[in-house]
């Protein structure tokens, strides 16, 4: 990490033969940098010694503006996931602007986008043979800068960067053409225009990789760690997290609305061979600090391990349909064989005492296997007392703006979950990962959540507001107020205030909250559920006779049953009530996980 408040700093690296590579580093900046309240964080898991302040707000274009002072005529070619998800024009939440391509603010020659394999080794090849970097042009995955449209070939032209600032309606159909034209084979070339003689000119995207170039990406010769001289000030704290995982596969036709995976990975599945996971699990059981344990065996979504379907291998993803929304495409290949079959060959390697499922599992996928063989074994196996899930929501006309299934499924693979641990004597919970004040949501919609909660008897110690990253349809919805895939309007609740609302309806036993859920139940014409009953969620801070007269018969109670069910979730402090209802932190507190918050722009 250069020091970036000495420009000095570049002049370490010398000048290059041929240009500078500068990404922005594993995670976004800013989501690193701040909550979704817009409140810095304390700390920085990517930097040494977890230190907050090494790497800059928007360190791409700041890096980048640091080698233009040193060497000016340098071609600078930018990638990694800060310059990927802002490679045309897009709205910023931090400044709550739209702002431009970051080719433009960065000052950078190049952009290559996605995970870049085949891209960056074309642009090397071509520096080194001597052609100019304003004359590389060709190069699928990557976005250049042109003065006329000359010689672009048959180019979509999207609105102007002033016609996206002045309507959020050409803002919301600019970024529907862009997501139509997310796939290798199907996609077009996109231009933005920005003055007369100023284009942003984005190819199309690069092929996905095959299985043998996948593993030959994973078979170079990688430290597997941080540089020693960061061991000092104690090292790279995120890397405790994937040390002992393994990746498996890439991209997921989820397509899930929150998630910036198809501007990045695209929706086609990319999966490297047993052999090249196997060798790399080997080399893991014979590190000093290796315990038995593999911590993880996946990618975006562990149970992706083939296409959607075979059409996908020929003609990629459809442009207007999801494979797995409303409900699973008819076309689609759902097959768990070679994703079970992998497993059962880490099981048996020697040192490994146990192997654990911990990335995303998509649960309709699963549930649409006629074979349980490998649900079974899933929870027979691998999964640690707690099955980590994302049902997001309960309400199905969130769901419904998430691009998720509705919450029938959830439902039913929860009764599937229970059954099974039941058949094998296992006593292991789901944890559901829930999100708050999306697009779409309404008081209405989060009282909905805070009642299923209630009848489950689970209140989640981390809750997650909705994180308007760049490039997803979420964000699109959060700026313009419109579904871009429909231009339907879309309830947005933005409001600081309005978000602790719905945050505190999720979190409604934790005492803190008792005023906010208080006020969210009065808004959203719910007082009935204030009161002494069962089925309350919060009593009043009034006495019985004061809050009859205030909330009326609710309060003793008398309201109209409803079922209760046993459930799977995993209820902490299941066995203390007292623990549940004390030991909670607030979603601002300390415990907080960082991770759980920037799941809003999910790129796992």
């Amino acid at each position: 990490q250069p020091d970036w408040k000495n420009p000095k700093s570049i002049d370490v690296f010398g000048r290059p033969r041929l240009g500078f590579l500068v990404s922005g580093g594993n995670m976004d900046p800013m989501v690193n940098h701040y909550s979704v309240a817009k409140k810095r964080r304390q700390t920085d898991a990517y930097s040494p010694g977890g230190v907050i302040g090494k790497r800059p707000d928007r360190a791409t274009v700041v890096y980048c503006n640091l080698i233009r002072k040193s060497f000016p005529k340098i071609p600078i070619i930018i990638g990694g996931i800060e310059a990927s998800l802002r490679r045309m024009a897009h709205y910023d939440y931090w400044s709550d602007k739209v702002k431009r391509s970051i080719l433009l603010d960065a000052q950078a020659d190049l952009l290559s986008y996605g995970m870049g394999e085949k891209s960056i080794v074309e642009i090397a090849e071509a520096l080194d043979s001597g052609l100019a970097v304003k004359d590389i042009t060709f190069i699928a995955g990557t976005v250049y800068k042109a003065k006329s449209l000359d010689s672009v070939y048959e180019p979509v032209v999207l609105p102007a960067y002033k016609e996206i600032t002045e309507s959020k309606r050409k803002f919301a159909e600019s970024f529907y053409v862009q997501y139509c034209n997310t796939d290798p084979f199907s996609g077009k070339t996109l231009v933005e225009p920005y003055k007369e003689t100023e284009f942003v000119v984005q190819n199309p995207p690069a092929k996905p990789l095959t299985q043998s170039e996948m593993d030959a990406v994973y078979s170079l010769p990688y430290m597997r760690t941080y540089h020693p001289m960061y061991e000092e000030a104690g090292g790279i704290p995120a890397i405790a997290e994937v040390k002992f995982s393994l990746v498996s596969c890439r991209g997921c036709f989820g397509a899930c609305s929150f998630c910036a995976l198809t501007f990045h990975q695209g929706r086609i599945i990319q999966t490297r061979s047993h052999e090249s996971i196997l060798r790399e699990a080997e080399a893991l059981t014979w590190e000093p600090d290796f315990k038995g344990y593999i911590n993880d065996v996946g990618g975006p979504t562990a149970n992706f391990r083939r296409p959607a379907c075979d059409k996908q291998l020929k003609s990629g993803a459809c442009v207007n349909k999801q494979c797995l929304y409303p409900k699973p495409c008819a076309n689609m290949k759902v097959d768990h064989s070679d994703y079970l079959s992998l497993l059962r060959k880490l099981r048996e390697l020697p040192r490994v005492k146990k192997v654990f499922v911990r990335s995303g599992i998509r649960f309709d996928y699963l549930l649409a296997d006629k074979d349980g063989t490998f649900f079974r074994e899933l929870c027979e196996h691998h999964v640690s007392g707690q099955l980590k899930v994302a049902p997001e929501h309960i309400s199905d006309a969130v769901l419904k703006r998430m691009g998720k299934p509705e919450n029938a499924v959830y439902e039913k693979f929860l009764k599937k979950y229970k059954d099974i641990n039941q058949k094998l004597g296992k006593e292991q919970y789901v944890v559901p990962y829930l999100m708050s004040s999306h697009p779409g949501s309404t008081l209405k919609e989060a009282v909905e959540l805070a009642l299923y909660l209630q009848k489950l008897g689970y209140m989640p110690e981390q809750v997650q507001d909705f994180y308007p990253t760049p490039s997803t349809i979420s964000t699109c919805m959060y700026y313009t107020g419109l579904d871009p895939r429909t231009m339907e309007e879309v309830y947005v609740p933005k409001s600081p205030h309005e978000k602790a609302l719905q945050r505190a309806l999720i979190q409604y036993r934790n005492p803190k909250n008792h005023a906010l859920v208080v006020e969210a139940l009065t808004k959203a014409g719910r007082t009935d559920l204030i009161g002494f009953g069962k089925e309350c969620l919060i009593r009043p801070r009034i006495t019985k006779s004061e809050a009859d007269r205030q909330y009326g018969k609710s309060a003793n109670g008398k309201r109209t049953k409803t079922s209760s069910k046993k459930n799977t979730v995993m209820q902490e402090g299941r066995k203390s009530g007292e623990r549940r209802n004390n030991n909670v932190k607030n979603s601002s507190g300390k415990k907080r996980d960082k991770t759980s918050e920037k799941r809003g722009g999910r790129v796992r």
